[in-house]
């Protein structure tokens, strides 16, 4: 029952400090597996001024969705991704569900600041004050997003068309041998991390932006996406 989870796994119930229920995260978290590591996740990062949007890999079992619909039920601020993907690692599926999270969380009417994307096997080093404390000092309006030019031995993952395989056993990713087009827009592509803290402006753009349209589009058939979309479109002028 959800007063049981509340009371057993010591779920904070109300703000720490007036800083901090004056400056909400929202947190998009894609899982697939370790019901018991994603609720430790869950507990050590929950504030109740905070939102958060879970993403189930569709091909997770039943049983898992159903316990991970449960637990969510006892929250407000919590919910499932209203679309679901069927995540393929380093595939664009996993950056499609990130998407499908922003989407649900700018139609949130939570006024979050930042967002932040884990999955299932992260923890956090530090508590929901000291990120907050650090983004302001340090990147107040700005994103984290670091990355690098694409270098040359990555190149291939933007070159070539990669396709995604999911009908049976383990799913994969692999290089289709057709030649891709140049970026849009003369795009130089950047390359970095999977794992960001966005701006709710910079997560609006992204969703509305032709730019940013375009190179998800052209990035639909690339290895790991993820990994050069968000990092690309920060670098953006402006």
């Amino acid at each position: 029952s959800c007063s049981t989870i509340l009371k057993t796994l010591h779920f904070i119930t109300r703000p720490l400090s007036d800083e901090e229920e004056n400056f909400s995260l929202a947190y998009i978290i894609t899982i697939h597996k370790e019901l018991e590591m994603f609720v430790k996740l869950l507990r050590a990062i929950y504030m109740p001024q905070n939102i958060y949007c879970i993403h189930i890999d569709e091909k997770s079992p039943r049983d898992y969705k159903t316990a991970v619909q449960n637990i969510v039920n006892c929250f407000e601020n919590i919910f499932i991704s209203s679309k679901r993907e069927r995540v393929v690692y380093a595939g664009f599926s996993r950056l499609q569900a990130d998407i499908n999270c922003m989407r649900d969380l700018v139609n949130s009417k939570v006024q979050w600041n930042y967002v932040i994307n884990l999955c299932g096997q992260d923890y956090p080093l530090k508590t929901n004050k000291e990120i907050i404390q650090y983004v302001k000092s340090k990147w107040n309006g700005k994103n984290i997003t670091p990355g690098i030019v694409q270098p040359l031995h990555m190149k291939h993952r933007t070159q070539v068309s990669y396709r995604e395989y999911v009908h049976s056993g383990v799913p994969y990713v692999y290089p289709a041998k057709i030649r891709k087009a140049k970026p849009p827009h003369n795009l130089t592509i950047y390359f970095g991390s999977a794992y960001y803290i966005l701006t709710k402006g910079f997560v609006e753009f992204a969703l509305s932006d032709a730019r940013a349209k375009a190179l998800l589009e052209w990035s639909r058939d690339t290895y790991s996406p993820d990994e050069h979309y968000w990092v690309t479109l920060n670098r953006l002028p402006g």
